[in-house]
């Protein structure tokens, strides 16, 4: 039973304390919906998505006027469209169609955002797979809500070169597509060692193979309630520190486990996974950064940001497996630059740099996220922080991205502007040195030996 004390105290989170279920994400297999005749295969890609996700939206805004709680985002997550769409799609101007399909379709529905425009490559990559890639700039140029992203390693596999390689160059092309838009193209596409099957964020989200038809996940996020309660623990040990935080966000989880609970009831499509992750947005008390500077530092990139950051993401891990049998997908600290007004005053105050942001990514839930770096950064460098980046993941057997925007036309100590929930980001200086000569060797950075398990 739910005391009245606890509604009480929920209601102050979601008031005071910037509480939210960020996302009822929706995700729904298309391995079905296969066909070798395009518009045949469009049609059934978009007839599955609006019976299954018809009252996605209505269900979503009646949950938050009944509970009392703002959910911001109603979001689908499809099957890597690359295993879909092989037989159907043989140039970019057909991906582009299948994108539009999509694009029309959730804006019919009134769903913010779709991910999966997706290929999983980190062992090798077929045609359609590099067919896609090779779509996505104009993908994201012609398409408002599409989501894409690329799985270029894992643990068990190592990390597909030849695909980092490409992905340097398609990065750069996407930012070239929306350069009167700072760029923008390139804030929906995500680069990812260990994606998991079950992410209902974005722009990472995307419905695994392993997956049931239809699926209920939901995202929960709460960095502002984790702030003010550790405001009442300055000075205190770091027992009550970790303590605190774990009741805290057992809380924040129960409030997503019962709106995961509604939804799946209501649409009669199963309940997945509840993941808990402390994302930041531009709001002022919304903030990740901020939560580090009250555990002690001045400004994340001090001395000891990264040691804090960890004992935020595990005791967060452990509040939140306390509070639903089913936590999922990341569920940790988000660390996007242009989200968080934290993370970009310790740009501007010259305590974060890149490379700390890198030595944060281990310990962290996603990697290197929303970053807007020079529009002149050659491909190979991209190319060589995606490397860096997935091999973190590979080695200590986490799931790690890269997002990153070379905002065309704009160096340190610009700024590229996106509104909303993307916010804006200074320029960041980026590492000069060539490494084009590694990244142009062919062939996969084998896995690490802790993958040999069977």
């Amino acid at each position: 039973m739910i005391s009245i004390s606890e509604v009480i105290e929920t209601n102050k989170m979601v008031e005071q304390e910037n509480l939210d279920v960020r996302t009822i994400t929706m995700g729904i297999s298309l391995l079905d919906c296969a066909d070798s005749d395009l518009d045949r295969l469009c049609n059934n890609i978009r007839n599955k998505i609006l019976r299954l996700a018809k009252n996605l939206v209505p269900v979503g805004e009646e949950i938050s006027r009944e509970l009392g709680v703002p959910i911001v985002n109603k979001r689908i997550s499809i099957t890597p469209i690359a295993m879909v769409t092989g037989n159907a799609c043989h140039c970019t101007e057909d991906y582009v169609k299948v994108a539009k399909m999509l694009d029309e379709t959730i804006t019919e529905l009134g769903v913010d955002i779709l991910g999966g425009f997706s290929a999983v490559v980190s062992k090798g990559a077929t045609a359609s797979d590099i067919a896609l890639i090779k779509s996505l700039p104009d993908v994201l140029a012609q398409t408002n809500r599409i989501c894409a992203s690329v799985n270029v390693g894992s643990t068990k596999t190592g990390i597909n070169m030849d695909v980092v390689r490409l992905m340097g160059d398609i990065i750069k092309e996407t930012a070239k597509k929306t350069a009167d838009r700072d760029s923008i193209g390139c804030t929906k596409l995500v680069v990812l060692c260990n994606a998991p099957d079950d992410n209902p964020f974005m722009a990472g989200a995307f419905h695994g193979v392993s997956e049931a038809d239809a699926i209920i996940n939901v995202g929960v996020s709460g960095p502002g309630v984790v702030k003010h309660v550790l405001g009442n623990v300055r000075g205190e040990s770091f027992e009550v520190l970790c303590e605190t935080i774990k009741r805290t966000a057992f809380k924040i989880t129960r409030v997503g486990q019962l709106v995961a609970q509604e939804a799946a009831k209501r649409l009669n499509v199963p309940f997945g996974i509840i993941d808990l992750s402390l994302a930041p947005t531009p709001a002022i008390g919304d903030s990740v950064a901020d939560i580090l500077c009250e555990i002690g530092l001045e400004h994340p990139g001090a001395p000891g940001t990264t040691a804090a950051l960890a004992l935020l993401n595990d005791q967060v891990k452990k509040g939140g497996v306390m509070a639903s049998s089913y936590v999922g997908g990341l569920s940790g600290a988000f660390i996007p630059v242009s989200e968080d007004q934290g993370m970009i005053d310790a740009v501007l105050a010259g305590a974060l740099t890149l490379e700390k942001l890198e030595a944060m990514t281990c310990v962290c839930s996603v990697g290197l996220d929303m970053i807007a770096i020079p529009g002149n950064t050659p491909a190979t460098t991209i190319a060589g922080i995606i490397a860096d980046e997935s091999a973190i993941g590979m080695i200590n057997q986490k799931t790690t991205a890269v997002r990153i925007i070379p905002v065309e036309g704009k160096d340190v100590g610009d700024e590229a502007q996106y509104g909303g929930l993307f916010g804006y980001a200074p320029i960041m200086p980026v590492n000069k040195f060539d490494c084009s000569a590694f990244v142009n060797r062919k062939g996969r950075i084998p896995a690490p030996i802790h993958s040999f398990k069977n």
